[in-house]
């Protein structure tokens, strides 16, 4: 079996939740149970953390994952979806699984996958999970994929667990109001562990504290314990002075490499669960801190948060999908002046794509595109939505067309956005 022999198998055999929608995702937790029993249970033989969230669940993970290379920990990470190759999904010490040991894999098991009938993602999680006790990591940071209650990543028991921004996004699977979908995110608080909320929002404490009381968690809100202040940004990094409110730590002048406005939303809840893991016998010195965070992309290999792909046109992709998200897109792009912004805009069909066409400016131009996965909303009925907003723009069938007809219209002083969609972020050729 070759590689793509292999990812042809996974993509034809079992549900994908990024390809095909809701219909792929199991409202329970015993085939990953199964999976994981067949292994040895190898998710109880390393240390971990699990991220959850609606926004920043994917920036912190590869900010904690660089921080605990940097200080010496053989670390892994798995994340999803991925940009560009299934291997991204996992990694130690920012090398992705290698492509042999996928083949392998799966070449062992489908007697087991076959009887079991796992989806893309449970089948992901376990080959993650034995991954990382083959290899022996001393810890991993394990981000959830959707959800947390009965995400397939909740069976792990962490030294840390981190939730980071709670909105609107997958109502039809984790509930119409925000405390519901906090009450979903909130399932991966286990007796015990400490919990770290990054940002604390009022209208959905209480879920946190009640979950945390329920199970002996102790609770951290991490905006109370960890102050931070924007003193610079660029294209290429942003500065901040960090205040701990517990005792009279400072982190003056801490560089991270991540640019988006929305990381001084996660940068709290990172620093905060560093916190915890050094009251746990972590040893994370301050230079492992500075040092992962002004380099987590080179580091961890992460792509697609506000990424500058080129100059004169400035062109720049983020991965932002959601209500939230593209408010905070929005924003970023209104702070850089453009004389025009030309924005390559594509969604799959189980978002809002309404609300957000609501949210965008009516004096960019657009180049409305479809990514090529089933569940993509077809570019036709995406212009139509959007002209019925009031956005003017032509519609390619791939995003490659409209990046090219972007590219040949914008001036070098224009800024060129290709976003809306992860989906859309993965079909760009130069990422």
């Amino acid at each position: 079996m070759t590689y793509q022999e292999c990812l042809d198998y996974l993509y034809e055999q079992l549900p994908m939740f990024h390809r095909i929608g809701n219909a792929a995702f199991k409202k329970s937790l015993n085939n990953i149970i199964e999976l994981c029993e067949a292994f040895g249970n190898p998710q109880q033989h390393f240390k971990s953390i699990h991220v959850a969230g609606t926004n920043g669940k994917g920036s912190s993970s590869h900010m904690l994952a660089a921080v605990l290379q940097k200080a010496g920990y053989k670390t892994g990470l798995y994340t999803s979806p991925h940009l560009k190759s299934f291997t991204e999904r996992v990694k130690i010490n920012g090398i992705e699984l290698s492509e042999s040991y996928l083949v392998q894999f799966v070449k062992d098991n489908k007697p087991l996958f076959e009887a079991v009938k796992p989806s893309f993602f449970e089948m992901t999680v376990a080959l993650a999970f034995k991954f990382f006790a083959d290899e022996k990591v001393d810890v991993a940071v394990i981000e959830v994929g959707l959800g947390g209650r009965l995400d397939s990543t909740n069976i792990i028991f962490p030294e840390v667990s981190l939730i980071t921004n709670i909105g609107f996004d997958h109502q039809a699977l984790l509930g119409n109001t925000l405390a519901e979908i906090a009450a979903e995110k909130a399932g991966i608080i286990k007796a015990g562990v400490p919990v770290v909320i990054s940002t604390k929002q009022e209208e959905i404490m209480s879920v946190f504290q009640e979950k945390g009381l329920q199970v002996q968690a102790p609770l951290y809100f991490a905006t109370e314990h960890v102050q931070v202040q924007l003193k610079q940004a660029d294209l290429q990094k942003q500065v901040f002075d960090v205040q701990y409110a517990d005792h009279q730590k400072q982190l003056l002048n801490l560089a991270l490499d991540l640019t988006g406005i929305y990381q001084q939303y996660n940068l709290p809840g990172v620093l905060q669960t560093i916190e915890l893991l050094q009251r746990k016998g972590f040893t994370i010195a301050e230079e492992a801190i500075r040092s992962g965070l002004s380099a987590s992309k080179q580091i961890t290999g992460l792509k697609g948060r506000w990424q500058v792909l080129s100059g004169k046109p400035l062109t720049i992709c983020d991965t932002g999908h959601n209500i939230d998200g593209i408010k905070q897109i929005l924003q970023q792009l209104q702070s850089l002046e453009p004389k025009q912004v030309h924005f390559v805009f594509g969604a799959v069909n189980d978002k809002d794509v309404t609300s957000i066409l609501q949210l965008l400016p009516k004096n960019y131009q657009y180049y409305f595109c479809q990514p090529q996965i089933p569940r993509a909303l077809e570019v036709a009925e995406l212009q139509a939505s959007a002209h019925e907003a009031g956005l003017m723009g032509e519609a390619y069938a791939t995003v490659a067309e409209a990046v090219q007809a972007a590219k040949l219209n914008a001036t070098a002083d224009e800024v060129i956005f290709i976003g809306g969609s992860t989906f859309v972020v993965a079909e760009i050729e130069e990422l």
